[in-house]
């Protein structure tokens, strides 16, 4: 067998199509047919070269969802489950090492510094090569966590749960009190934007706000029910702080959830917290200019910042469970779809910010 992939074989180059032939799977490794990926916003910065943790040759694609060809001993998915062939499955798309300080000690094995990475830190010279999800088929490895979904989920959907679902869910984790009364912005009209946008509104905040620069996205929060939408090109940043303050009895937000991958949004969302605020950072997958922070103003305020490194399998699996839930909302998530083979068309859509979410469907004969 033969599986044909999209390399990136030099950054700020096209994708290229080439086929590699199928290796012999590793001990309970899997061959799974890819379904359907999904374009995330840190596969613009792979390509740009932005991101330290990517080798070349790679097959990018860290958002996947397929359908299992074969099994080479026996994998059970996280709920104990036996997988078989024709299992319909979604994974977590990083590899933690298992016996490290951060695993074993830390209970933190998202910082596992040996984390391996489908579609992010792995070489498609590295075997069993076939380890990004912009492919024909992808090899999963034994420790990899999987998710045996039902038979009549939306495999296209599901794409939305192996990253941003996952990192979103992450971010709230570290939330102790729940939502009641409390006002939530969200910086960034992206997947992971408008994932949290959906938990928050559900896990009960009385106000959640989107600042967005895309007039499409900000259309779509509202669709979802978001309470306040601000476009950020129309208005300045003194006239959003306004709006905040106008809803909050001059206080400001309780929590402020950065999701643009940008630094420079740091400064805004700490001047939009009321003091005793916590502010999370998500958004941001590769390295930043630095900015000048007011240490006087975090500690005046009292404010918890919160750095959030990725996700886990535990993630995952909340993420899957709430989308399963919520077919309805974040069906609104998938503006456009392009087959795999059009890759790089997807890709300049996600570079325009003309679409919300772009998946790629493995169209191959």
């Amino acid at each position: 067998m033969k599986s044909r992939s999209m390399v990136l074989e030099e950054f700020k180059k096209p994708l290229i199509l080439r086929e590699f032939d199928i290796p012999e799977l590793p001990k309970n490794g899997l061959l799974v047919k890819i379904l359907f990926s999904g374009i995330c916003g840190s596969d613009l910065y792979m390509i740009e070269g932005k991101d330290p943790r990517v080798p070349l040759p790679i097959i990018l694609g860290h958002e996947g969802v397929g359908e299992i060809i074969e099994i080479n001993g026996e994998k059970k998915d996280l709920n104990d489950e036996i997988l078989k062939k024709g299992d319909l499955i979604i994974w977590n798309r990083g590899i933690a090492c298992g016996e490290c300080f951060y695993c074993k000690v830390a209970k933190e094995s998202y910082l596992c510094p040996y984390r391996k990475v489908y579609g992010i830190n792995r070489s498609c010279r590295e075997y069993p090569y076939l380890l990004g999800a912009f492919s024909e088929y992808i090899i999963l490895e034994e420790k990899t966590e999987i998710i045996k979904l039902p038979k009549d989920s939306d495999p296209s959907l599901m794409v939305l749960a192996g990253c941003s679902g996952a990192t979103a869910v992450h971010a709230f984790d570290f939330l102790s009190n729940n939502l009641m009364g409390k006002t939530v912005v969200i910086q960034g009209g992206g997947p992971l934007g408008m994932f949290s946008c959906v938990l928050a509104r559900y896990i009960g905040a009385e106000n959640t706000i989107l600042i967005s620069g895309s007039s499409k996205r900000l259309d779509i929060a509202r669709k979802i029910g978001v309470d306040l939408v601000i476009d950020r090109n129309e208005f300045s940043i003194q006239e959003r702080k306004q709006k905040i303050l106008d809803i909050t009895h001059g206080r400001g937000a309780d929590i402020v959830i950065e999701a643009t991958g940008n630094s420079n949004a740091i400064l805004e969302g700490i001047d939009l917290l009321r003091r005793g605020g916590i502010y999370l950072i998500v958004g941001v997958s590769t390295p930043q200019e630095k900015i000048p922070i007011d240490i006087y103003e975090i500690a005046y305020k009292n404010l918890t910042i919160q750095g959030i490194w990725v996700s886990e399998g535990s993630h995952l699996y909340k993420a899957v469970s709430f989308i399963l839930r919520n077919k309805d909302i974040f069906s609104l998530f998938i503006t456009h779809k392009f087959s795999l083979k059009e890759v790089n068309e997807g890709l300049e859509v996600m570079k325009k910010r003309e679409a919300l979410k772009v998946v790629l469907e493995n169209d191959f004969e």
